[in-house]
């Protein structure tokens, strides 16, 4: 990466990229079609395109011959006009005649089912013959391309996921145990509780990866086994990349990591913290559901902002949004539209948390199968003056006025703690309720305050430094290690603010419970204990009084034994009315508090907005607005970059007391002004 004046680059360009993926391997008895899309590129303001994510049969159409021209033609094409190409490596789903002639390739599910060829990401990691055939692929296009001039960066795969069982990673499984637990079966047993039910193990021999005809309910073996297939996944990674580190050190590298398109949570299969230290550059993929009819476009929006705002904190640096669409998508339940004005703001949402892309799946819509009918800036009527082609053009005509934003950040005073073990843990924890942990969701429901408050928010992992932040939030911190519980100790003794909910602290990293009730450094950090968890059902609520106000409590509720902590709010009812709820307690140089009930919206804001004045924490710039606006800056030395955003469905005032340039239209702009309904505006602000 490249710092400059306060700037990180995190590529060669000094311009947003706005392109995508580009397909035209499906395309090459069409010259016709192919002669179309330069023309169009140029007409939609596009600039950087993905190619070769699913090409391996038009690059390789049987073993040992290779066609490439195609591909030669397409950088010469891209280059014509200026044009950048991210390559991808195209192991993301293998040709049939590999498949065929080395059937190893092939996954074994947990069911030990060896599967078909088919689908995609349906190999197997542990491949010896896989590992060897994509890293003689990845050499041959390093050698290639890896000196052309339009090579911007390295796609590695796409969307990494799933596991495979069969024999060979069953051995690797072992493998990794065994140096895991220093080759001691004994250290394994104890750390996986192997007297339950009789699971102890003599053989190494006789651990088998978690399944539905074996053993699934040992937690140890659950949580090991996830760790295993998120090393095993990087594994491979590393194996595909020696070529490309090899031949292209100066070219970055990154995967598309994803996220659940429903609920807007983080992707779960693997954990991204481990897996962001070996790319140069982070980038995901997202799908929001807009318009859908379970939540406002302004609820919907704060969860993409708390994902952003995770993917940009994994490295602290811009981040590229891979893949999104410019319209609907294919696989939702009901797969609506963007309406007119969505695409443009949605987009400059991700430029906001600190996109430095806006890239889309795809640049054309397929023919035939499964993604034909999938959004895509060129529709099947290869017409630039179709709705979406011109909100597309608009975008890449807005991104053009925005190269001045590139490689700026976004710095925070206030971070939030998600851990994906701690999510599989609490997840694999048979008790509490099973349908209403809702770990991630929780988090969201943590952040929401801060985001419409305009005040910036990191979503940190365990392993990420968080000695400077004024407040550090850790909602559901289910499993926690001693080294973790020593670091919020060393948190809050010198000066932090800590914030800890029900469901917090309750077993290691093995998923081992703490004995003698809660860990002795949490007790003394909080001053108080949770003796229980009481779990409502769905219909069930009580109520929290805080500072002289009712809040409506649901799910969970932790009767807390009192030591030294404050009371901050009260239970309304139940066997444990008039007892702690909420508390506070001064540790050190810092103070903790401990939220025991999982309480409505309302209460978070009042919470938080008491913290938020106690902190002295703000937002970059004072702007005010209604809810549902929400306002984000990335800031360079000189300039501040402010995107304003209406996530609402009427018009909205907004009014701030500075003089700043509409980035977009150039004008200058002071005071009040009003924004239609899913309107942004940018603006530059020059600060003294």
């Amino acid at each position: 990466m490249m710092p400059e004046n306060n700037k990180t680059y995190i590529s060669k360009a000094n311009f947003m990229l706005h392109g995508g993926d580009y397909n035209p391997d499906q395309w090459l008895d069409r010259p016709d079609i192919l002669e179309d899309d330069i023309k169009l590129m140029k007409l939609a303001h596009t600039n950087t395109f993905s190619v070769g994510i699913f090409a391996w049969s038009a690059l390789e159409p049987e073993e040992g011959v290779y066609n490439f021209e195609w591909l030669d033609e397409i950088f010469d094409n891209t280059t014509s006009f200026g044009g950048r190409v991210i390559l991808a490596t195209p192991s993301g789903a293998r040709p049939a005649w590999m498949s065929q002639k080395y059937p190893e390739v092939l996954r074994v599910n947990g069911n030990r089912l060896k599967q078909l060829h088919g689908g995609r990401h349906n190999h197997c990691f542990t491949s010896k013959v896989y590992r060897e055939k994509t890293q003689q692929m990845n050499r041959l296009l390093a050698e290639r391309y890896g000196q052309h001039s339009s090579l911007l960066m390295w796609h590695i795969s796409n969307e990494y996921g799933g596991e495979c069982h069969c024999d060979y990673c069953q051995h690797a499984f072992r493998d990794w145990l065994k140096e895991k637990y220093n080759h001691s079966l004994k250290s394994l047993n104890d750390a996986w509780w192997g007297p339950f039910w009789s699971h102890t193990y003599n053989e190494w021999s006789q651990i088998e990866s978690p399944s539905q005809i074996g053993e699934s309910a040992v937690h140890g073996l659950n949580l090991d086994w996830r760790r295993f297939v998120t090393d095993q996944t990087i594994n491979f990674y590393e194996n595909e990349i020696v070529p490309l580190r090899e031949l292209t050190p100066n070219i970055p590298i990154t995967t598309n990591f994803m996220a659940d398109t429903f609920d807007l949570i983080p992707f779960q299969a693997l954990d991204y913290s481990k897996f962001a230290k070996h790319l140069d550059v982070v980038s995901w993929d997202a799908y929001p559901a807009w318009h859908n009819d379970w939540e406002s476009t302004a609820d919907l929006a704060m969860k993409v902002g708390f994902i952003n705002d995770l993917y940009r904190s994994l490295k602290q640096q811009p981040f590229l949004l891979m893949e999104s669409t410019p319209s609907g998508v294919n696989w939702h339940e009901v797969n609506k539209a963007k309406r007119p004005g969505m695409h443009l703001l949605s987009s400059m949402q991700m430029v906001s948390h600190g996109s430095d892309s806006v890239l889309y799946f795809q640049w054309r819509k397929s023919r035939g199968s499964s993604e034909k009918f999938h959004g895509a800036v060129v529709d099947h009527d290869n017409s630039p003056e179709n709705r979406v082609f011109k909100e597309v053009a608009k975008v890449g005509q807005t991104l053009e006025k925005l190269s001045d934003v590139v490689g700026t950040n976004r710095p925070s005073d206030v971070a939030i703690f998600y851990d994906w073990e701690n999510n599989w843990a609490v997840n694999d924890a048979q008790g509490f309720g099973l349908k209403t942990k809702l770990y991630p969701q929780t988090l969201q429901q943590h952040y929401r305050t801060f985001w419409e408050q305009d005040i910036p928010v990191d979503v940190i992992t365990k392993e990420q430094d968080f000695s400077n932040y004024k407040l550090l939030i850790v909602p559901m911190l289910y499993l926690v290690s001693e080294e973790t519980i020593s670091r919020l100790k060393a948190y809050v003794a010198n000066g932090g603010k800590l914030v800890m909910t029900y469901i917090s602290g309750l077993v290691n990293e093995h998923d081992l419970t703490y004995m003698g009730g809660w860990h002795k450094d949490l007790q003394e950090i909080f001053g108080m204990k949770p003796l229980e968890t009481d779990t409502l059902y769905p219909k069930d609520r009580n109520h929290v009084t805080y500072k002289n106000k009712s809040y409506e409590m649901k799910d969970y509720a932790t009767v807390i034994d009192l030591n030294t902590a404050n009371v901050e709010g009260i239970y309304q009812e139940d066997f444990y009315e008039n007892t702690p709820a909420v508390t506070s307690h001064q540790y050190g140089k810092g103070k903790s508090y401990y939220i025991g009930a999982r309480l409505d919206e309302q209460f978070h804001r009042d919470f938080y907005s008491d913290l938020i004045e106690e902190l002295s924490l703000r937002s970059v710039h004072d702007i005010k607005h209604e809810q549902g606006v929400s306002v984000q800056v990335r800031k360079a030395e000189k300039n501040d970059y402010i995107f304003i955003m209406n996530f609402t469905e009427e018009r909205q005032p907004v009014s701030f007391d500075f003089q700043g340039k509409d980035m977009v239209s150039g004008e200058m702009i002071t005071g009040d002004i009003m924004l239609d309904r899913y309107e942004v505006r940018i603006i530059e602000k020059t600060n003294s």
